[in-house]
């Protein structure tokens, strides 16, 4: 563990039966400014790193890589490579126990040292979520990394609340500080079986492990004067006037967090975002839906 941040880790048994996922663990526990952490990531297929695109699957809140089990394949299919971190907190990555941890910057910082730890290159950025309100802060830092996005149900967070979905959610977790992360999964993606949604609750053994899931919902940018915000705003300006590159957009309509409105917006925020894919069915992890969505992304991405 590391000296300066005490830190949990969940202890490997947990993941020894993951429905459709059978991805080999990586690990890095020396990450610039993170020394003493370990870091968990898939990484499939990295001899391919010169190859046609890299897929950085950037999952959120309270979720892991296991999210992008259904997706994956079909990446690797198209002769890419997968990588596909856990945030500290998440996941098969330690987590940190005390919550005044996680800030925005925290997830943000360790992101870019880990894409330039891996030296990431022909990046296809697929983010939902907190995945999306850390990672599409990324690439205005690092444009010549960047050259296709993959957008789901998420936002970015420039001072104002997403919407009442949010609030509510954001009151249920500081009411339930310690709530079960599989049946929550289960109840908002009725698709899953238990073991999957078993695998979900996997990182957690307990409440002491979910500093992380607690605090995620609080570091939302609801008002401008917030860690993240200004950052944020530069980021939407980007996107809006500087990128280059290939965008697709799926959103999961039955999401009461980040669906249709809060996706219709930021679309107007992406230059070239083309009309979204809709899936009529999909809720807020729509990645549950994946294998429709990267077949769909990857045949627009082929077609220029």
């Amino acid at each position: 563990m590391s000296t300066h941040i005490e830190a949990l880790r969940t202890p490997d048994e947990r993941f020894q039966a993951l429905p459709g996922y059978d991805y080999r663990p990586h690990y890095i526990e020396d990450l610039a400014g993170y020394e003493g952490l370990r870091l968990h990531f898939v990484d499939e297929h990295p001899e391919r790193a010169q190859g046609l695109q890299t897929f950085l699957c950037l999952h959120g809140e309270p979720s892991w890589a296991y999210l992008y089990r259904k997706m994956i394949p079909h990446f690797l299919a198209r002769g890419g490579r997968v990588v596909a971190p856990d945030f500290f907190g998440f996941g098969r990555s330690d987590k940190p126990v005390a919550e005044d941890v996680y800030t925005f910057h925290f997830h943000r910082t360790m992101l870019c040292r880990f894409i330039e730890r891996l030296d990431l290159r022909n990046v296809t950025l697929v983010v939902q979520d907190w995945g999306g309100l850390l990672g599409l802060t990324l690439p205005m830092d690092m444009p010549e990394r960047f050259s296709r996005l993959l957008v789901m149900n998420t936002t970015l967070a420039v001072g104002a609340s997403p919407g009442p979905g949010f609030d509510g959610w954001k009151a249920y977790v500081k009411a339930n500080p310690d709530f079960d992360v599989g049946a929550l999964m289960k109840r908002g993606t009725p698709v899953l079986s238990a073991a999957e949604a078993a695998a979900y609750g996997a990182p957690f053994p307990d409440t002491r492990y979910q500093a992380g899931v607690r605090r995620f919902p609080e570091l939302v940018m609801v008002s401008p004067d917030m860690e993240g915000a200004d950052l944020s705003k530069l980021a939407a300006r980007w996107w809006a006037h500087e990128w280059q590159g290939q965008s697709f957009m799926a959103v999961g309509m039955k999401d009461p967090v980040l669906g249709g409105p809060v996706m219709a917006e930021l679309r107007k925020t992406i230059r070239g975002c083309p009309a979204p894919l809709e899936i009529a069915d999909g809720g807020h992890f729509v990645q549950e839906w994946g294998g429709d969505i990267a077949k769909a992304a990857l045949a627009a991405f082929a077609q220029g």
